[in-house]
């Protein structure tokens, strides 16, 4: 009778630690999945837009951005469904003809298409449907329809393909059945990698090379006599409209004027694929693309520092300002949208002016997707040559502005040349040291506030181009002492026009051993 008992006892035990443990794991799956309602932040918060971005290093040309009231009157532009564009020799059998029997499927818009979006989860799903959508479609400024399927764009310009035979960066559209297009310009354009395994990351630095892509377009344009001549202008205009600051004397993107058109062109195909001369940067200054990994943890957006990030609407209002919104502002007279130096600034409705807006919806699920952004596996292990790499990074004091675990202090430094007024130090955290990095950048663009913000480490190992202009190709390069001399050759961007260049600043570990800097770049691979 005892023995029964306790085998009674020792069932009922069990019964209890398995319905509790089934009621843990339900519970933990309903958290996982469990209803999300946020209060979606509005955007275009006049207050907040006013007090958004760093004042320009001349304050005069700080951008007077358009009112709330403006924004909310720009039509939210829809997202089609579209479709994957394959390589030559990767593309299935009929795939175009396919393409064409397809009805145009709108995913999301105002009139009541949308995702789900129920849980965290969902808003993280549509938010990648956000940063995969083109906003854009043949639009002839960095690729077209015959490019895509050319084997000589490839070779030529040097795109990167996917192990499934994709590009990732561009996708087909099909607005209205029986024509397909080619949809560019989402957020996946400039943040998206092809590994060398040929995995895809979304969020890392960027690899379609987007300046040789632009300079062969234009060299395709201009080998038809007929249409040579509205070619150069387009460019011009384009260049001009994207890089003009023309309330600095000499306005910095004057010397396009004194460039011939193949010259013009050489300046862009000078660019490796992971930099790009964006709007408000410069031919001759261009940019680094970021990594969108780690996001979330940085406190100002841009190599400038341009931008604060104080919460998820700021890097809302940040991808709404850079996909367009910025073309509408006044830069002291002169509007970027209107491709003239003049106060004209197109209509509200005129969607074709910025190709649309974003609802806040889809701005908070684009959010939301980058916030959850997470970096692929390292494959450098930390052995013993790494773990001596830290103990250097430690003892060379690297720790003091790459500070982990996020190796970044989050500061900004102010470029040499710089005077930094007094009332910004109270306003924003501001490193008491430059770093003597090439100053024009943020000293001659409509990016340039004064400062280089302090980067973070982590991720470098699948990074490249280093630099805020990307001089230095690899890590090596960056720590080669060499790059301080005139007659160095950049393995990154080269300036165009120049037969050498000294990649100047940022001393640190220059003066280390062969074998010091090895240990400390292998460190740092690991990050």
């Amino acid at each position: 009778m005892k023995k029964l008992v306790l085998k009674l006892e020792f069932l009922f035990v069990l019964v209890v630690v398995v319905a509790g443990f089934s009621r843990l794991l339900h519970a933990s799956g309903q958290e996982k999945h469990s209803t999300f309602e946020p209060t979606v932040p509005k955007v275009w918060d006049d207050n907040a837009i006013a007090t958004l971005e760093l004042p320009l290093a001349d304050p005069v040309g700080s951008p007077k951005h358009i009112s709330s009231d403006y924004y909310y009157r720009i039509p939210v532009r829809p997202i089609y469904k579209s479709y994957p564009v394959y390589a030559p020799g990767h593309e299935p059998p009929n795939y175009v003809e396919w393409l064409k029997q397809q009805d145009p499927e709108v995913l999301w818009d105002e009139s009541g298409h949308k995702p789900s979006l129920n849980s965290r989860e969902d808003w993280i799903a549509a938010g990648r449907i956000v940063f995969n959508a083109p906003i854009y479609y043949t639009t002839h400024r960095i690729a077209s329809m015959d490019d895509v399927r050319n084997p000589k764009w490839y070779q030529t310009v040097g795109v990167p393909v996917a192990k499934d035979g994709t590009i990732p960066f561009v996708r087909y559209v099909i607005r209205k059945k029986g024509e397909v297009e080619l949809g560019d310009f989402a957020c996946g354009f400039c943040h998206t990698r092809v590994m060398p395994d040929g995995s895809v990351l979304e969020g890392a630095q960027g690899n379609f090379p987007f300046e040789k892509s632009k300079a062969w377009l234009f060299r395709s344009r201009l080998a038809n006599p007929e249409a040579a001549r509205k070619a150069d202008a387009d460019l011009r205009h384009l260049d001009h409209s994207l890089f003009a600051a023309p309330w600095l004397k000499p306005d910095p993107s004057g010397p396009i004027d004194n460039l011939t058109t193949d010259q013009l062109i050489a300046a862009h195909e000078a660019m490796p694929a992971e930099v790009t001369a964006r709007h408000r940067s410069n031919l001759f200054y261009p940019l680094q693309i970021p990594d969108l990994i780690g996001v979330k943890d940085r406190h100002y957006l841009d190599h400038t520092g341009l931008q604060q990030h104080r919460a998820i609407a700021d890097l809302m209002r940040y991808a709404a300002l850079n996909q367009g919104a910025d073309d509408l502002a006044s830069y002291d007279g002169f509007v970027p949208a209107d491709f003239h130096y003049s106060t004209k600034r197109p209509e509200p409705d005129d969607a074709i002016a910025v190709g649309g807006r974003y609802s806040d919806e889809q701005l908070y699920a684009l959010a939301m997707y980058l916030y959850a952004l997470e970096p692929p596996p390292n494959p450098n292990k930390f052995d013993a040559l790494a773990h001596r790499g830290k103990k250097i990074f430690e003892g060379e004091g690297c720790g003091t502005c790459h500070t982990p675990p996020l190796y970044t202090n989050n500061k900004l430094t102010p470029a040499q040349g710089f005077r930094v007024p007094p009332e910004a130090r109270r306003q924003f955290d501001i490193a008491p040291f430059s770093v003597g990095t090439d100053p024009n950048m943020t000293l001659k663009t409509r990016r340039g506030t004064g400062y280089y913000k302090v980067p973070s480490l982590k991720g470098v190992w699948y990074r490249s181009m280093f630099g805020h202009s990307g001089w230095c190709a690899s890590l090596e390069d960056w720590f080669d002492a060499k790059r301080l001399e005139d007659d160095y050759q950049p393995t990154g961007f080269k300036p165009y026009g120049t037969k050498s260049f000294a990649v100047k600043g940022h001393p640190f570990g220059l003066d280390l051993s062969e074998e010091d800097r090895r240990a400390l770049i292998a460190f740092l691979k690991t990050l």
